[in-house]
């Protein structure tokens, strides 16, 4: 993996980021170009990577946007696709003309909100799209062995509130020697959960910050608490919530194919249940490690 700068980018960086950017968007696959995921509609100008660009005060650019052709090949799925979703307003676009414009994070936000309520059919066949693109499909390149150690494991979190667990796991962030914004990460994943709570039915939620920035993190990685007792977390089954996932990844590509391979080890396996019985950490681990083996051989 490619670990970025341990520093919070300058405004020249960024600057020259951004003719670098243009230059990508324009000569190669838009699989290869990071940005933000989770959606943000109120753009404030605080943050260059929050939705406009400052190049000077009062110049503002735009952030880029996507034609069909290109959210197609973004997100695995046919353009024909994409235009019924686009006219039956599933998913947020704006007409210009003849022609469809999609804002990047209000892809990304929609994408995310999709893995997470696929039924089981849909998850496996998007999941196996995005591994043949990101992860080859054999044992040897499990994402689980690489992203996760057993030290990014907390398996007693004393947390009892929903505010508690996210400081928690921040610190268990912490911990792995990855993480170099800690601050911002908190910021991100309480505005994250302020657009929805992460929580999924049966008992686990998949926290992550609301923008991917590469900066906030030396590499990506999978931080995996488990409460003491379940917390209230606005599960959408009304019930408690005991194990929580924390996605780290330094591109919106990464996140997207992790979120939908944790999804399915959780959604399609016993893997939430062996995580609340595993009797420490290293159990934990090995459940991870095991469940994730599980799901690349039925693809």
């Amino acid at each position: 993996m490619t670990r970025a700068a341990s520093r919070r980018p300058e405004p020249l960086d960024f600057i020259c980021g951004l003719f670098i950017f243009i230059f990508d968007f324009t000569g190669a696959s838009v699989a290869q170009l990071a940005e933000q995921v989770i959606r943000n509609d109120q753009v404030d100008g605080s943050n260059p990577f929050a939705g406009s660009i400052y190049l000077s005060p009062g110049a503002v650019m735009p952030e880029k946007t996507f034609n069909v052709d290109d959210v197609a090949e973004y997100l695995h799925i046919a353009a024909r696709e994409i235009e019924r979703l686009a006219r039956e307003g599933e998913i947020p676009c704006a007409r210009r003309g003849s022609r469809l414009e999609f804002r990047r994070r209000e892809v990304d936000a929609w994408a995310s909100r999709r893995i997470m309520n696929f039924s089981g059919g849909d998850l496996t066949s998007y999941h196996r799209v995005s591994s043949a693109r990101n992860h080859d499909l054999n044992k040897s390149h499990a994402i689980i062995p690489e992203m996760m150690r057993v030290d990014y494991v907390d398996a007693a979190m004393t947390s009892k509130t929903q505010p508690s667990v996210i400081r928690d796991m921040v610190a268990l962030a912490g911990r792995t020697g990855l993480l170099v914004y800690p601050e911002d990460l908190l910021e991100s994943l309480v505005k994250r959960e302020g657009l929805g709570s992460t929580a999924m039915t049966g008992g686990f939620a998949i926290l992550h910050p609301q923008h991917h920035e590469p900066y906030m993190f030396e590499d990506s990685f999978i931080a995996l608490g488990r409460t003491v007792q379940p917390v209230p977390f606005s599960s959408p089954d009304g019930q408690r919530t005991s194990i929580f996932f924390l996605l780290c990844c330094q591109d919106d590509r990464t996140h997207l194919h992790l979120l939908a391979r944790i999804c399915m080890m959780c959604l399609q396996t016993s893997l939430i249940m062996d995580l609340q019985l595993a009797a420490d950490a290293q159990e934990m681990m090995n459940c991870m490690i095991a469940t994730e083996e599980q799901i690349i051989r039925g693809l």
